[in-house]
């Protein structure tokens, strides 16, 4: 549920635009624009700028680079909830003649196929993507630079593949299947393939010197899928709380969900960033976002959700180095969550309930590890350690009256309650662990028996 909207309070508001303004001035950047989210709503927007009397606003386009990535693997998503592919399927299925026939779906989108992360020169970023009219000219001969599905290795080229991969289910180019199955739904009015006035002009700052030099912009082409898009404030933010909540419309909230998921192995000694299907996952002060940064030459990005503080940050400039858009977004999440907490719904009773449900509550013990289990809405189950640290999980029933853990240990593990002939609850089988009402209780069916002298004291 969404709450209603609270304006921020005015110790909040400096602060958010303190950070902004440094940002700027230490980082050098000719323009600089922020907006953060709260639980839907848009609840602030700040700018600076080096020009007076021409400071952008939220509606002012700038180029988020490879913040398109995160568009693309949300139209791939949808092609797997259709049952048009699988994310397991390897690409050369869907897609032919590509010449990484092995790699899978999956692995594009997690950037684990072991593609080259760049394509062969000219430096793509800055040239049209006519120089590179087909898919071999975007992967080169050199594309394979790990072995597939053993690291995280980024990889603009495979992208590429997953744009191409769009439009060959589709039938349709990527643009136009970008605009019709994302952009209007969520009414992305401002968000394109070319800059729509007002827009942002892109500039690279000299590093020893306080003057510009203009960056070229062009279209890439086919390498548009990794990061032709421009876009505002406004719309990444409601772009961002799709991240977050899903809608019907686009995709489902569990498969938005899915996307957040860790899917790589994490670099060694890396343990605070990783990247889920499309986004990117970091830790920060505790805290976990997820999005996904961005720059091409004249421009870098940053959008961070904190799902858990219902918060929302994009940070844009149009420099090509200098300002930390991505550490700006996560300090201004930060600062909202720290500042101002998020309220809580009000606890409310459960509308009804199941008897038989209800009776499954309480402790339970897995050898003589004791759990406590909770009712939660629509008849969830949540089990809950009650000494120490324990597998704890949530269960999400299902029609044939088991439930299905949704987390840690047991996601994806069935639980089901096993009775004796006359009805009553024998124990609870999860993923073939035997629960049982006491600790090795002897009529619990616990593999292997109980010893039938029972409990006893050490002779003295």
């Amino acid at each position: 549920m969404t709450s209603p909207f609270i304006e921020f309070l005015p110790a909040t508001k400096r602060a958010l635009m303190h950070r902004i303004a440094v940002a700027q001035a230490e980082g050098r950047a000719p323009s600089f624009v922020a907006g953060v989210a709260r639980e839907g709503h848009l609840a602030w927007t700040g700018s600076r700028t080096s020009v007076d009397g021409h400071g952008p606003d939220a509606d002012t386009q700038y180029r988020i680079g490879s913040i398109t990535k995160t568009f693309t693997a949300v139209l791939v998503m949808r092609l797997r909830d259709e049952g048009l592919l699988d994310l397991s399927d390897p690409l050369e299925k869907h897609l032919s003649g590509t010449g990484v026939a092995d790699v899978t779906i999956a692995q594009l989108l997690g950037h684990s196929a072991g593609l080259s992360a760049e394509a062969p020169a000219p430096w793509w970023e800055r040239t049209p993507g006519s120089q590179r009219p087909d898919l071999g000219d975007v992967l080169g001969e050199g594309s394979r630079t790990h072995p597939v599905g053993r690291r995280h290795h980024y990889s603009n080229p495979g992208y590429t593949l997953l744009g191409s991969l769009i439009e060959a289910v589709r039938g349709a180019s990527w643009e136009d299947v970008l605009r019709r199955e994302i952009l209007e739904p969520l009414g992305l009015s401002r968000t394109s393939t070319q800059p729509e006035a007002p827009h942002a002009g892109g500039w690279a700052v000299h590093p020893w010197a306080d003057v510009l030099l203009p960056e070229p912009s062009e279209d890439l082409g086919l390498m548009a899928p990794a990061g032709q898009l421009w876009s505002t404030v406004t719309d990444l933010c409601r772009f961002a709380v799709f991240l977050a909540e899903g809608d019907e419309r686009v995709l489902r909230e569990s498969s938005v969900r899915e996307m957040r998921t860790p899917s790589v192995p994490l670099e060694s000694g890396d343990w605070d960033a990783t990247y889920g299907l499309g986004v990117q996952i970091v830790r920060k002060d505790g805290r976990t976002l997820v999005g996904h940064t961005g720059s091409l030459p004249g421009f870098v990005a940053g959008l961070w959700v904190s799902v858990d503080d219902g918060v929302t940050a994009v940070a844009l400039a149009n420099a090509t180095s200098g300002p930390l858009t991505a550490a700006v977004a996560a300090d201004l999440v930060g600062i909202v969550s720290e500042a101002e907490p998020r309220i809580p719904e009000p606890w409310k009773p459960l509308p009804e309930v199941d008897q038989e449900l209800l009776a499954l509550t309480g402790p339970w013990y897995w050898g003589t590890y004791s759990f406590g289990l909770r009712l939660l809405a629509d008849r969830g189950l949540e089990l809950l350690p009650l000494q120490g640290s324990g597998r704890g999980a949530r269960f999400t029933a299902q029609e044939d009256g088991t439930w299905t853990g949704q987390n840690g240990y047991y996601a994806g593990e069935t639980l089901r309650v096993v009775r004796r002939e006359d009805g009553t609850v024998l124990h609870l089988d999860l993923g073939s662990f035997v629960f049982t009402r006491e600790p090795y209780e002897p009529e619990g069916g616990v593999p292997g028996g109980v010893d039938p002298d029972g409990w006893r004291g050490l002779p003295q």
